[in-house]
């Protein structure tokens, strides 16, 4: 759910070198319109919002991950 999040905003990304403890907006070049766009985007497919605060949570695909699972699981 993350990396297709991702995929709609950068879908030339080389998501195989993207390790799950890099850091998005490094590795991925995203502004910050990117990561908000990716913010509101992952809150629509999973189905919550996500408030600011949550948000550095949400900055690697591992982080990302454990925040999904902890609030939708």
């Amino acid at each position: 759910m993350v990396q297709e999040s991702l995929a709609e905003i950068v879908p030339d990304a080389d998501f195989t070198a993207l390790g799950p403890d890099d850091t998005f907006r490094d590795a991925l070049e995203l502004d910050s319109l990117d990561f908000l766009t990716f913010i509101e985007i992952l809150g629509k497919r999973a189905g919550i919002r996500i408030e600011d605060e949550d948000t550095p949570q949400l900055t690697t695909l591992a982080s990302s991950a454990d925040f999904l699972v902890a609030r939708t699981g």
